[in-house]
């Protein structure tokens, strides 16, 4: 029986390195070459059949595709000039429009404060939620008959010598922002400022310290004014749908729009305002929420005060990169006295705070 190619080509290479010890080294790399191509032959041939689905697969893939890609369409000649000039001609009398393609200058864009989305709307979306109304001091009508608040005064030394601990579930101490929104089960009570204009409302556990910080900046020759203390989870959408849309009016994509938007207002579900722990304040004579206000005599007091009625500007200067927001000067949180002079002593925000000592 004649033996199989294979096995005539390995006696070979072996009688021939037997031959002479210089013929072993070609011997060898010849085997070796010879057995590699008969190995790769034999696996073609036995797998004939599948390399013919494979083959024929792919010719399916590239036919499929040559009917949907326009560019396959347009070389292989399957679109005519005149199907072409047809479907432009149907798209051109379409009611379809496509926007202009805008260029948006960031550095000369102007940030837009909430009375500038809030215009031109009709009242019905707006209807059972409180209003940007500013009240000063002489316009709160006080909830006690008319007594001034009091609150004792915390200075830094003493909140040292008391040796204050902090607990993460402190309600004062609570860190919401877009990593960390408002907890399913957070609760509070919120109380009522009485004004001469209706009633405003925020965390019951804050109002007479918060009253208390006015009268204090009163009895200084600051007029301190209260705007957007507690806005529900509607009001905030409202106000964060609308600054959205009013950035894609400047030509911003959705995605460019959300993410300048959530840098002035908070994402809704996610602001301190809706836990009744914010306040947003300004005075008689600065009524804008801008930087503006932290060169004014109000922003500037507050910046040296709030921490002894127990407040914090929430978004300082210089740590947008941690707290996501732009400096926002009039923006201040409650969060205890014993808290608010560690983070004006250390220069620290809430997400740093939290950091350090919880």
């Amino acid at each position: 029986m004649k033996r199989p190619l294979n096995e005539r080509a390995k006696a070979f290479f072996i009688n021939m390195g037997r031959q002479s010890r210089f013929l072993r080294l070609p011997a060898i790399i010849g085997l070796a070459v010879t057995m590699l191509f008969y190995q790769v032959y034999d696996y073609c041939r036995k797998g004939t059949k599948r390399f013919a689905c494979t083959i024929f697969i792919l010719c399916c893939f590239m036919v499929g595709n040559s009917f949907s890609f326009p560019v396959f369409q347009e070389d292989n000649g399957f679109v005519s000039d005149n199907e072409k000039e047809n479907t432009v001609a149907a798209v051109v009398a379409s009611d379809i429009t496509l926007a202009n393609e805008q260029t948006v200058a960031y550095d000369e864009l102007e940030m837009l404060e909430d009375e500038d989305v809030l215009d031109g709307y009709e009242d019905a979306e707006l209807h059972g939620m409180e209003g940007v109304d500013k009240y000063l001091l002489d316009e709160i009508i006080n909830t006690e008959g008319g007594e001034e608040a009091k609150t004792e005064v915390v200075t830094e030394s003493e909140g040292e010598e008391k040796g204050a601990s902090f607990d993460e579930n402190d309600w004062k101490l609570v860190l919401i922002n877009k990593q960390h929104p408002i907890p399913e089960d957070y609760t509070f009570t919120l109380g009522p400022i009485k004004t001469i204009k209706g009633t405003m409302q925020c965390d019951e556990r804050i109002i007479e310290e918060l009253l208390a910080m006015m009268q204090a900046a009163s009895e200084d020759g600051v007029n301190l004014a209260i705007c957007s203390p507690y806005r529900d989870l509607a009001w905030q959408e409202v106000l964060f749908n609308r600054k959205i849309k009013a950035y894609m009016n400047k030509g911003m994509s959705y995605m460019e729009a959300y993410k300048i938007s959530s840098q002035a207002v908070t994402v809704p579900g996610a602001s301190e305002h809706q836990i009744g722990l914010a306040i947003d304040i300004v005075s008689d004579v600065y009524t804008t929420l801008d930087e503006g206000f932290a060169e004014t005599d109000a922003g500037i007091w507050l910046e040296e005060h709030c921490a002894e009625y127990g407040f914090v500007l929430r978004y300082p200067k210089g740590k947008e990169y941690i707290t996501s927001i732009e400096f926002e000067p009039w923006h201040f949180r409650y969060v205890g006295k014993e808290a608010a002079g560690v983070m004006m002593k250390e220069n620290l925000c809430l997400e740093e705070f939290w950091e350090k000592y919880l």
